[in-house]
Order: C-alpha cells, then sequence, then structure tokens
C-alpha cells in the first residue's frame, strides 16, 4: 500500500499565496494531500481554500472561528490527521518561504528517520531577504536554544518539518503548551527525549514576497523563557 502524505498549511490572510502554494505541493508527488487549517482569515482565505478542495479531492479545509497562533493551528491539523491514517505529516508555511520543491528530499530523509527538519543553518546562513537584525535574532535564538536545552539541531525554530504518525501519536498532544516560534522547539524537543530519531535537512528559506509576517514581541517572549520550562520539566521527567 502506498504511503500517504499529509502537508498541514495554516493560513491567516494569506489570499494572495494559496492558489499558487497549493498546485506547487500537490505537484511535488501523487501521494500528497493538503489540509489548509484557516484561522477565520478576514481576507476571505477560508472561502477560497473551501474553493480549492472542491476543485481536487486531494485538499482538504480546517476551518477554526479565532486566531489562536500557529502551534494551534498544527495541533488542530495533527488531531485531524492522526484517526485518517496518514504516514507523514509535513508543517509547512503558506507564503514560499518554504520552497515545495524541497518535499522530495524529506520524504527520502524519513524513510531513515522519524523527524526531519528542515534546517537554514545547517550549511551555513540560507536566508534570503531578511533584513540583518532578524536574520541574527534567528541566529542567536537557536543558539540559545541549543545551549539551554542541549537538542542536537542546528535550526530548531524552524517550520519545515515531517513527522512520522508514530511521532505524534507518541506526545500527548493536549500537553503542548508553545504557540509561537517555541512550539517548533518543544515539538522537536519531546520527540528527541522519546528516544525518536531526528535529521536535519538544509534548506533555503525565502523570506515572504505577499501577505505580512505574523512575527511579534509577544511570540519573542515566549520563546525567551519557554525553553527553559521545557529544560526545567525534562530533568523532573516530566516531559517521556
Amino acid at each position: 500500500m502506498a504511503e500517504r502524505v499529509l502537508v498541514v498549511i495554516p493560513t491567516y490572510n494569506e489570499c494572495e499565496n494559496l492558489p499558487q502554494i497549493v498546485p506547487a505541493v500537490l505537484a511535488q508527488d501523487p501521494r500528497i494531500e493538503i489540509l489548509v487549517v484557516d484561522d477565520g482569515s478576514p481576507d476571505g482565505t477560508g472561502a477560497l481554500a473551501d474553493r480549492l478542495a472542491a476543485a481536487d479531492p486531494r485538499v482538504h479545509v480546517l476551518h477554526r472561528t479565532t486566531k489562536e497562533g500557529l502551534g494551534r493551528a498544527y495541533l488542530a491539523g495533527f488531531a485531524w490527521a492522526l484517526p485518517l491514517g496518514y504516514d507523514f505529516i509535513f508543517e509547512m508555511d503558506a507564503d514560499f518561504s518554504h520552497d515545495p520543491a524541497t518535499i522530495a528530499k524529506f520524504l527520502v530523509a524519513i524513510q531513515d528517520a522519524d523527524l526531519v527538519v528542515g534546517s537554514r543553518y545547517a550549511t551555513g546562513v540560507n536566508v534570503i531577504n531578511w533584513p540583518m537584525s532578524r536574520l541574527l535574532l534567528s541566529w542567536f535564538a537557536n543558539k540559545y536554544v541549543r545551549w539551554i536545552t542541549r537538542l542536537p539541531l542546528t535550526d530548531a525554530t524552524g517550520g519545515f518539518k515531517c513527522f512520522r504518525r508514530e511521532v505524534l501519536e507518541a506526545m500527548s498532544l493536549d500537553r503542548i503548551q508553545s504557540n509561537g516560534y517555541t512550539f517548533q522547539v518543544e515539538m522537536s524537543f519531546r520527540a528527541w527525549k522519546r528516544g525518536f530519531r531526528i535529521k536535519e535537512i538544509p534548506i533555503v528559506f525565502v523570506d515572504r514576497m505577499e501577505g505580512q509576517s505574523k512575527m511579534n514581541k509577544k511570540i519573542v517572549r515566549e520563546a525567551v523563557w519557554m525553553v527553559w520550562w521545557l529544560r526545567i520539566q525534562s530533568i523532573l521527567g516530566r516531559l517521556t
């Protein structure tokens, strides 16, 4: 039986990008399906996603009524996917900062791994169109995360990932605390602490051309203290 692949794409005001990213992702492999998780976008992204789903059975839509953050959107997508038997479940942005052509490399890497993480820093710095201030913030944030948690990743905050379903099944998803970019750290950290095999592959990250970034000060504040919470919970044996 062919392996089933689901790409979860959270959206909030992504009507410019969605009509381009959906066919680009589907074109990478006939096994791929997409779940758009829309948080009640006021620009009509949810209705647009419904039209795309009506035109292609490989596209699905999960509507949420309020904007609750990236982490909550992904968790809702995982909860939707697991009962349906998908073998590999991706996290991916809607704005082409994650290149759909890289999906094939993830599907190769996941054959002998449980979680594959796309890294912007595995082979130097592979980020395009970011101002130096944001690049330095991201680079130092990853050094900070690794120093505190010992998580063996060069890019713990990146959001282009592929999970085996067994990894998500092993986690109590309702106990995930993070919601911003630290969500990515927490998911990888919990997988690592459970002994799952994690592999990084290099990616090139291109800052969005359409729409607005979701980065804000609240996300940064969460990142500062959440990694300490993870470290403490690990020491206390509460993450496994």
